[in-house]
């Protein structure tokens, strides 16, 4: 995916130059499921996207995504020291999602009180991990894969039942075997990492990026860091597996920044030898 000025976001994450005093300076590609760096203006003493606070830093460097789902239109109002605002509209693109229709009715699903005993829990969990907001600077830098491989479900893709839609995919899976390395896609702190498996992601890991951006690795056969750990790009967090609620061997990535669902792909560009 190219940014704005023709290059990929993963070459541009720490390339936002100081904005005008009276604007906003803007790297990346505003589309459904993206993610954009941005530089506030000058004297900038509060700011929020679409009516929710956005945090800045103190060098005014800020991050901003916008879900799979989300309208054509965001507006981002920096409120300034001397009471007057700035605003800007970004106009969202909309993405062109893989979609499958069946020719068949949806299966049903039937969730017995004894998986939902299980499951509520579990959910509880991963909410509790995913409003934790550490002081990590994950989020400003390119980032990696945390593994290479054949890419097996794109991000976005949706299956639609004789006019039902299912569930859409959250994440990209990448292929692998069962104990090949995953390692950090960015710096970060561990916010999750399952002692035992989920019913559905299996054994799961979080990682917290700093500025509401997190990432949830899927399935792993082992988990190699601990809760509270700080990581660093590129240092081993775990391995490929199958546990869960998984058809085969894979690693699946999802990201969200606050409640917004992300494109990984997004941030890392392709796939390397793709």
């Amino acid at each position: 995916m190219r940014g704005a000025v023709g290059l990929p976001l993963c070459a541009m994450l720490v390339a936002a130059a100081p904005a005008p005093v009276a604007d906003f300076g803007l790297q990346g590609t505003l589309t459904q499921g993206g993610v954009v760096l941005g530089v506030a203006p000058v004297g900038t003493v509060e700011l929020t996207m679409d009516g929710a606070p956005v945090a800045v830093d103190p060098d005014r460097r800020f991050l901003i995504a916008f879900d799979r789902d989300a309208g054509p239109v965001a507006r981002l109002v920096a409120r300034m020291t001397d009471g007057r605002t700035v605003e800007k509209a970004l106009a969202i693109a909309p993405r062109a999602w893989r979609i499958e229709r069946i020719n068949a009715p949806m299966r049903p699903t039937k969730d017995t009180e004894a998986f939902l005993a299980l499951r509520r829990p579990e959910l509880a969990r991963i909410a509790a991990a995913r409003a934790v907001r550490s002081d990590s600077g994950g989020w400003r830098q390119p980032f990696i894969w945390p593994r290479t491989g054949r890419v097996s479900g794109l991000f976005g893709a949706q299956r639609i039942y004789q006019g039902t839609p299912a569930a859409y995919h959250g994440g990209v899976d990448i292929a692998g075997g069962v104990g090949a390395p995953v390692v950090a896609p960015a710096d970060g702190v561990v916010v999750l990492a399952a002692d035992a498996p989920f019913t559905l992601e299996g054994n799961l890991l979080m990682i917290d990026h700093g500025h509401g951006l997190n990432s949830a690795f899927l399935h792993l056969s082992r988990i190699d860091v601990k809760a509270g750990q700080r990581v660093r790009q590129g240092q081993r967090i775990g391995a490929v597996g199958a546990t869960g609620r998984a058809t085969g061997p894979h690693l699946h990535w999802a990201m969200k920044w606050n409640e917004a669902r992300l494109d990984p792909m997004l941030l890392t560009g392709a796939m390397p030898g793709n």
